[in-house]
């Protein structure tokens, strides 16, 4: 049992997956991991929808997970939910690491988490990335960047998400915890309404190359921020209203109702990898 280990040095070891390496420990992230399923369970009543579209890329292939960004519990509610069975590595802002003397960074990396520069073309956070998801591991982004309605700064899409699933030639899942904006609202007290956290299916980055190269990051990571949104609000995904949820950005609607994405399920995708891996 590794009570003291740099965490530097966990952002470069693997957290599931399929390597032979030393791994970074599992105690410290089983004891909050069983810790939050005690509470939140308590608290929200919380259920996962579509499980099977993450679980059935276990041992499989690496997946992106993307998620739209309400609350400070989204996070935590990513990591509940991939556990026990699987580990979500979390790129997290370079700043949260050095906080409470290091602390919070040798929990956040305990449990999977590494950094990266905001605002930045992080070659160190990416490299990471890219090396986790060809283990056969999940990398979680939120490519929104910092929680929506908090502060004054315009909402906008990061392509990085689907630059890193580009590099380590995994898919993109869209996901969405449904209620976690209720718990804590500006001037009002804490609430603890019921949860609801659920899977989308797969996105492939191949599948967008009917666009102009320079279009296609920042068109995928759209349209998979879109699937996030169709779950939150429970809609289609031709009734989400891109453009007032994100007013300074580029808008891909159009070009989407006249090209549709192909949709594809995690049985599918995963029978076109061993399929590859046979070959």
């Amino acid at each position: 049992m590794s009570l003291f280990l740099p965490y530097e040095k966990m952002w470069d070891m693997p957290l599931g997956g399929v390597s032979d390496e030393r791994q970074v420990p599992h105690w410290a992230g089983n004891l909050i991991w069983g810790f939050l399923v005690f509470v939140f369970k308590i608290c929200f009543r919380y259920r996962v929808d579509n499980r099977q579209s993450i679980r059935g890329f276990y041992r499989k292939s690496g997946v992106v997970v993307v998620a739209n960004h309400t609350s400070f519990l989204d996070v935590a509610f990513m990591y509940l939910v991939t556990r026990p069975q699987q580990w979500v590595r979390f790129m997290g802002r370079e700043s949260l690491f050095d906080n409470a003397h290091g602390l919070v960074g040798q929990i956040l990396s305990r449990v999977g988490a590494f950094p990266v520069k905001r605002d930045a073309a992080d070659r160190t956070s990416i490299k990471r990335a890219t090396r986790m998801l060809k283990n056969d591991e999940i990398v979680g982004i939120l490519p929104e960047g910092t929680r929506r309605g908090k502060g004054t700064k315009t909402p906008e899409i990061h392509s990085g998400a689907a630059f890193v699933a580009k590099m380590g030639k995994a898919p993109i899942l869209p996901m969405t915890v449904r209620n976690a904006e209720l718990v804590k609202q500006k001037g009002q007290r804490f609430h603890f309404p019921k949860i609801t956290i659920e899977y989308g299916n797969p996105i492939l980055l191949t599948d967008f190359d009917f666009l102009p190269k320079e279009d296609r990051l920042d068109g995928c990571t759209w349209y998979a921020m879109r699937e996030c949104f169709a779950l939150s609000q429970r809609v289609p995904r031709d009734q989400v209203d891109m453009r007032a949820l994100f007013p300074g950005g580029r808008d891909f609607t159009d070009v989407f109702a006249e090209h549709p994405v192909p949709e594809h399920t995690t049985e599918e995708v995963v029978a076109g990898i061993d399929a590859k891996d046979a070959s």
